[in-house]
């Protein structure tokens, strides 16, 4: 058997230390599509899960009062409701202690799971004060079509899978464009971006 030199040791080390660290440094990125009103999870530069959502019947921004979806880069500041059985019913972020079955008649607070947005450019800067989340529904029937009040709203089985498979500052990519170049860009933006951080 060929035994290893000590600098063939130390160059091994060195490169699997940076497969290590860039592995590492891989995380998921979250892409909605406005046009095919859909979510997908991107891991590993892998589209792993697609959803269909429901952002704002009221258009595009992020100007005070409108309650329009912004678009842009954002990020995950916090996950809130985590083990809530599916359903239940959240007001100022907190859980009410009731529990709505999908499609319940007259209602449409947000249920299940909340993931509050930061904005991360000047597009979508009052993203966060504005309190723009992805969240559950009860109005499931809706999901697949613009109906939201600016946030991205999901079926609560689904956001409940989402919000165990990102974690806090995972970014979100909202683009008026289909699913498929949004994806593309996102994937790219990963890759330069973990290059980056390694490089460092």
């Amino acid at each position: 058997m060929r035994l290893l030199q000590p600098c063939s040791i130390s160059l091994f080390c060195f490169i699997a230390a940076i497969v290590s660290s860039a592995s590492a440094l891989a995380t998921p990125t979250v892409v909605v599509s406005i046009p095919d009103q859909t979510l997908a999870l991107i891991d590993g530069g892998i589209v792993v899960s697609r959803f269909p959502v429901s952002t704002s019947k009221f258009g595009l921004g992020d100007r005070p009062g409108t309650y329009a979806t912004p678009l842009g880069t954002m990020a995950i500041a916090s996950k809130i409701g985590a083990n809530a059985p599916l359903g239940t019913v959240f007001k100022n972020r907190r859980p009410t202690g009731e529990v709505l079955r999908p499609n319940a008649p007259g209602r449409d607070p947000i249920v299940s799971r909340i993931l509050w947005l930061r904005g991360l450019e000047k597009q979508n800067a009052r993203a966060y004060s504005r309190n723009i989340y992805i969240h559950g529904t009860p109005e499931e029937r809706l999901i697949g079509r613009p109906a939201s009040f600016g946030c991205i709203r999901m079926r609560s089985c689904d956001v409940a899978q989402l919000f165990n498979s990102v974690p806090v500052g995972t970014r979100i990519e909202v683009a008026n464009t289909g699913l498929g170049p949004a994806v593309a860009k996102a994937k790219l933006e990963s890759q330069t971006r973990s290059a980056r951080l390694a490089a460092n």
